[in-house]
C-alpha cells in the first residue's frame, strides 16, 4: 500500500506517541506509516533500503526520520542521517532530532503526566515553571527525571499512557514544536 508520509523512528515508544499524535496534525485523505525500530543502529542499518524501497512504490512519498539525541552531537547526528538519506538518492527527508529523549517531551507537559498516571492534579504540573521544566530539552537524562517523578513509569507502557493527553500546543519541549512545525511545513508543500 502507498502512503504520503512514511515516517521512520528508533523505538517503539515513539511510535505509541506518533501513532496518537499524527491523526490530529495530518488531514485526511492524506495517509501515514509509522516504522518501528530496534534503536538507533536497527533504524541507520535501514534507512537506505527503506527508502528506495517505499520510493519505488509511490515516488511521491515524504519521508520523516525521528531520532533521539541522547549524548550525541545533533549536528553531527543529523549530518550522518542526512548522508544514509543521500545514499539513498534521497534529498529531502525530514530529519527531527529529539533534544534529548522522547521523555522530554512528557516533561514539557507535566498536565499529560498527571492525567496518564491518575495522579492529584496540580501535583506534577506546578513544577512546570521550575527551570527544568521549562526547558525540558536541556535535561541530561529526561527519562531518569520522569521516572524519579513518577513511580512504575516505563517507556513504552508510559508512551502509551501518556500520549493521549499531550497538549500539542502548551508543550515546553521546543523539540516538540520543532517536529510539529517541520511536519506542517511538509504537509504545506
Amino acid at each position: 500500500m502507498s502512503h504520503d508520509l512514511i515516517f521512520l523512528l528508533e523505538e517503539k515508544s515513539m511510535q505509541a506517541v506518533l501513532d496518537v499524535i499524527l491523526p490530529q496534525l495530518i488531514p485526511e485523505p492524506k495517509t501515514f506509516l509509522c516504522i518501528a525500530h530496534e534503536g538507533k543502529q536497527d533504524l541507520a542499518q535501514s534507512i537506505p533500503r527503506k527508502l528506495k524501497a517505499f520510493q519505488n512504490i509511490n515516488p511521491q512519498t515524504k519521508f520523516i526520520i525521528v531520532h533521539d539525541q541522547d549524548s550525541h552531537d545533533c549536528v553531527k547526528l543529523k549530518t550522518e542521517l542526512t548522508k544514509l538519506c543521500q545514499q539513498a538518492g534521497q534529498e529531502n527527508v525530514l530529519i527531527r532530532i529529539i533534544c534529548r529523549e522522547l521523555e522530554s517531551w512528557f516533561l514539557g507537559d507535566l498536565v499529560a503526566v498527571e492525567k496518564a498516571y491518575k495522579l492529584k492534579p496540580n501535583s506534577l504540573s506546578k513544577e512546570q515553571n521550575k527551570n527544568k521544566f521549562r526547558h525540558p530539552d536541556r535535561l541530561n537524562s529526561a527519562k531518569q527525571e520522569l521516572k524519579s517523578l513518577v513511580q512504575g513509569y516505563y517507556e513504552l507502557d508510559g508512551s502509551k499512557k501518556i500520549a493521549p493527553h499531550l497538549s500539542l500546543e502548551q508543550n515546553r519541549s521546543r523539540s516538540f514544536h520543532v517536529f510539529i512545525e517541520g511536519l506542517q511545513k511538509i504537509l504545506e508543500g
